[in-house]
């Protein structure tokens, strides 16, 4: 069947923002005296914030998460940025009369931010977030309530992410699931589940429409 949207993840796959979201937790666990542990955070990235906050502090989730919102947007705009050539791939697939969207584990008032900062909203029929789904990634829950909402077939939809809780949710859904070679998760990690593809490039999606 033809395909008539694309759904991608936001953190390290439209928006270069893994950096920042390192540095942020590291600050989070040096303020809150949270042993460091060879980045175990970083291999929960992809979660919601509150689940790993209740991971790493119990009771104290939600303070982990308001000093993690703290210092996060505190340097948002210094460094948030689109991987290369995103804006031109979103502009040339909605000429081209796809939907698009975004299904991320991030919160909606960050989502609503980076969307905003790199331009890339005015592109988007649907964004689901942390906030919007009682299940979150790998469920295929947040996949499903926005094809929902745009009316649309899971078998006419590709969904794009960066990391294993990505692949593992478009797979759950039932939608045709590609990976991306610069995000979080290495390309070997991403293979072993067994995406349709890896993207190298936004170059090589068009042979996956």
């Amino acid at each position: 069947m033809a395909i008539e949207a694309v759904l991608f993840d936001l953190d390290g796959t439209l928006v270069d923002s893994l950096p920042l979201i390192k540095q942020t937790y590291r600050r989070v666990f040096d303020e809150m005296q949270i042993p460091w542990g060879n980045d175990d955070v970083v291999k929960m990235i992809g979660l919601p914030l509150l689940d790993i906050g209740r991971h790493f502090t119990g009771d104290a989730a939600e303070l982990f998460c308001e000093r993690y919102q703290h210092y996060y947007h505190q340097e948002h705009d210094r460094y948030i940025k689109l991987f290369p050539g995103t804006l031109e791939m979103l502009a040339s697939l909605k000429d081209n009369g796809l939907q698009l969207g975004i299904v991320t584990s991030k919160g909606k008032p960050g989502t609503a931010r980076a969307t905003s900062f790199t331009g890339i909203d005015r592109y988007l029929d649907v964004v689901i977030t942390a906030h919007d789904v009682a299940k979150h990634k790998p469920e295929p829950e947040p996949l499903w309530q926005a094809l929902a909402a745009i009316n649309t077939e899971v078998a006419n939809a590709v969904y794009i992410g960066d990391s294993s809780y990505d692949i593992l949710c478009g797979k759950n859904a039932g939608c045709l699931t590609l990976g991306v070679a610069w995000g979080l998760d290495s390309p070997a990690e991403l293979e072993s589940l067994q995406p349709a593809g890896i993207l190298a490039e936004w170059g090589d999606l068009p042979a996956y429409l």
